[in-house]
């Protein structure tokens, strides 16, 4: 799958280059943006969800995944947590959480099967991302009432089938 993702882009770089090349030095207004500077297209992926704390991280039932969604270009990652104990996030610092007016990212509730059959309640949240392989802040609130900063990221995408 990883040689397959290489090649799609490979050829995106060579139409990207070989459109560079058609000298015309004007600009028509009628080039197409990539909606993503990916290359995904619009569909739902399998990526790991990385934080820097063991306490705040993906249920392991879910090996550190979440569902990736590409819709118009626009990625968002559902991760569903270890517990229902962080009742809000927010993409930035835990500073910027608390001003008025912070648009903080709602819990879903998920059930998670583990492994034994068993099966738990936990807040899940849908995260938008900009960013792959690469940090972001993310700020979390507790059930105590305090937010912490965070470093996050998405990466090792990969289509689901």
């Amino acid at each position: 799958m990883k040689r397959f993702l290489m090649i799609v882009l490979s050829l995106l770089l060579v139409m990207g280059l070989m459109a560079g090349c058609g000298g015309n030095s004007g600009n028509s207004g009628n080039e197409e943006t990539p909606a993503n500077p990916y290359g995904l297209e619009d569909g739902t992926y399998s990526a790991d969800f990385n934080t820097d704390s063991s306490m705040f991280h993906v249920n392991e039932a879910n090996n550190g995944k979440g569902v990736l969604t590409v819709e118009n270009g626009q990625m968002t990652i559902h991760v569903s947590l270890a517990s229902q104990n962080i009742v809000n996030l927010y993409v930035g610092l835990a500073e910027d959480a608390e001003k008025e007016g912070a648009e903080l990212l709602q819990p879903t509730l998920d059930t998670v099967t583990y492994s034994d059959g068993l099966t738990e309640e936990v807040n899940g949240f849908d995260v938008p991302v900009t960013v792959l392989d690469e940090e972001f802040d993310l700020a979390i609130l507790g059930t105590k009432g305090v937010w912490y900063d965070h470093k996050v990221s998405v990466s090792n995408v990969e289509p689901l089938e």
